[in-house]
């Protein structure tokens, strides 16, 4: 669920920040999770990518549907990859007290769609450019 979705009174949409817009209900995976089962996930949940934790929950990575598909691409046995072989490491992240438009200039200056969110290294939620949208859009219908 997207914590916007709890917001209830008037709030100024360029006030809000991840913290308000990311999802927080997060699927992970860990670096020894094999590519098929990720990509089952994915497809199954309907995410562009998943996070990589380590056992105390700290952020290590994040495998996206590119990082599937090159893999396929390559003729690569997806029940014999493993995350730890095709995630991103050390991922560009968002902090919970960036605002709207500090992370919407990351989105457009870095192209991407999603970014993992977190609290020193924990993983604390993952906010997409549609969270951004769906976040105005919700805080300005209360907004005149």
């Amino acid at each position: 669920m997207r914590r916007i979705d709890l917001i209830t009174q008037a709030c100024d949409p360029k006030t809000l920040t991840v913290g308000q817009l990311m999802q927080d209900a997060l699927f992970t995976c860990t670096a020894q999770t094999d590519a098929l089962t990720i990509g089952r996930l994915m497809t199954k949940q309907n995410f562009g990518g998943l996070p990589v934790v380590a056992e105390d929950s700290s952020l290590v990575g994040l495998v996206t549907e590119y990082d599937l598909l090159q893999a396929m691409i390559e003729g690569r046995d997806l029940r014999k990859v493993f995350a730890s072989e095709i995630m991103t490491t050390q991922p560009l992240a968002a902090r919970e007290n960036m605002t709207l438009e500090e992370v919407a200039n990351l989105f457009q200056d870095r192209y991407v769609t999603r970014l993992p969110v977190v609290r020193g290294k924990q993983l604390v939620g993952i906010v997409a450019r549609r969270d951004l949208l769906h976040g105005y859009m919700k805080a300005s219908a209360y907004w005149s």
